[in-house]
């Protein structure tokens, strides 16, 4: 028995007034669209049609190679024409299960799509449904009034008389259905509406009209049945599923300083004895070790940061790696290459980039490192770079072990720094140093005798 997941992605979203297509918009790091199709993903064995319409070239092109096929509706006629256009590619064998999604409602869990599609079982017409209090918008399900409270069928809230209105059982636009029996009742759809359109939610009717069952499963909660029209929707969806993503963390035992500032964008790994503070924002794979702390409003992007490691506020790091009780911050930025050892001092307004840096090493100030290797130990000074491009290649700076680097100096790459060297103060090093020595490329201090300081001429 076959399980076809369609899933709704051709709207142009007109009230999110923007020129992407409304799928294509973010929440939580990713598409409201990728966020369906991870859950369709864990729905096991089955294929998945998007059908897509206004921006069809944008969304097609952002589910390429996420095994999806895409189906074009041109123009869009509503639902049920939406649907007309999968038909051929549907299975149509006995038992087997259409699921309709919406590319618009991104936080559908995997359960309850499993269980929509479970109670579908290829035989009846399962229906999502929710009850809300405010069901402005949503089609109501109408049901007998024989005290059976059988599903007879839905209506438009544009369609619905008051007393429909009144109905807070509202359905969510996802359901499943018999696929042989789908693809039969939606090329049977008219248009006779106020909208003109061939709604999807039509074929309820039919099916009650040949005694096929029509059944209602309730979903979770109202969060995982939100659709977006809007940024304000858009922005509330964020928030609850901000605050649902804090409370999972703080179940696991780590701090927030205030779930209400926080934010995930991927995936966050954390150890025992965490603590976050407020305005941090994790992006992509991020693994916080035991006691780790993360100061406030840092930015962290595919990195892994160490036990009993200390990032101070305002720090930001993309593609790093950063050892067991290191000090970050505040106001450093870690670039992709990034590797730093235990007990690493990275300090106030330092870069580094493609670097790996030993156990001890230290740079405390206004600093930026490129292309390097530095050893452990090593003390890196204030407004010291490495000049790692020469207008064509990178090129790689190599620190030894115990090296102190004085400040404001410039060491010019290709080049090595030997074990245990000190470089004075204002140097610019173009070679080798050798271990253990001072090494100093400066100019020599000179003072001319009766010069005077140029003074504006009297106007």
């Amino acid at each position: 028995m076959a399980l076809d997941i369609v899933i709704m992605a051709a709207g142009k979203g007109t009230r999110m007034k923007s020129r992407w297509p409304k799928v294509l918009h973010r929440l939580a790091g990713r598409t409201l669209l990728q966020h369906v199709l991870d859950t369709a993903a864990k729905l096991g064995e089955a294929r998945t049609i998007v059908i897509t319409g206004h921006g069809a070239a944008d969304v097609e092109a952002s589910i390429e190679g996420r095994g999806a096929l895409p189906v074009r509706q041109q123009p869009q006629l509503g639902t049920g024409h939406a649907v007309q256009q999968v038909v051929p590619h549907l299975a149509g064998g006995d038992g087997d299960t259409a699921l309709i999604l919406n590319g618009d409602v991104p936080l559908i869990e995997a359960d309850t799509a499993r269980a929509l599609a479970e109670a579908c079982g290829g035989r009846q017409l399962a229906l999502l449904t929710i009850t809300l209090d405010d069901p402005t918008g949503y089609g109501r399900i109408l049901r007998t009034a024989d005290g059976t409270g059988r599903v007879l069928g839905i209506v438009e809230h544009k369609d619905a008389t008051p007393e429909q209105r009144a109905v807070n059982e509202v359905y969510t636009g996802m359901m499943a259905a018999p696929t042989a029996l789908l693809k039969r009742w939606v090329m049977a759809l008219t248009n006779h509406n106020a909208q003109k359109e061939y709604y999807l939610t039509d074929i309820v009717a039919m099916a009650v009209a040949e005694g096929v069952p029509v059944v209602a499963t309730q979903a979770r909660d109202e969060t995982e049945v939100l659709g977006v029209n809007s940024p304000l929707q858009l922005a509330d969806l964020e928030r609850r599923l901000q605050r649902r993503q804090a409370e999972t963390l703080m179940d696991a035992g780590v701090r927030l300083a205030d779930p209400a500032r926080f934010d995930l964008r991927g995936t966050l790994e954390c150890g025992q004895d965490v603590e976050i503070d407020v305005g941090c924002v994790f992006e992509g794979r991020v693994t916080l070790g035991d006691g780790a702390r993360v100061g406030p409003h840092c930015v962290i992007r595919d990195a892994a940061i160490g036990a009993g490691a200390v990032i101070h506020p305002f720090t930001h790091i993309e593609g790093a790696r950063v050892g067991d009780g290191a000090l970050i911050g505040p106001y450093a930025r870690l670039r992709p290459g990034a590797e730093l050892g235990a007990e690493v001092h990275i300090g106030n307004f330092v870069e580094v980039k493609n670097s790996v840096l030993g156990k001890g090493a230290k740079a405390n100030h206004l600093a930026y490192l490129g292309d390097a290797t530095v050893g452990e130990r090593v003390n890196y000074g204030a407004g010291s770079i490495t000049a790692n491009y020469d207008g064509a290649n990178k090129h790689r700076t190599v620190i030894g072990n115990d090296v102190h680097i004085g400040s404001n100096c410039v060491l010019v790459a290709p080049v090595t720094i030997a074990d245990g060297s000190t470089v004075g103060g204002g140097s610019t090093i173009s070679k080798d140093t050798p271990a253990g020595q001072l090494t100093v490329a400066r100019a020599r201090q000179v003072t001319i005798a009766g010069w005077q300081r140029p003074v504006k001429a009297k106007k």
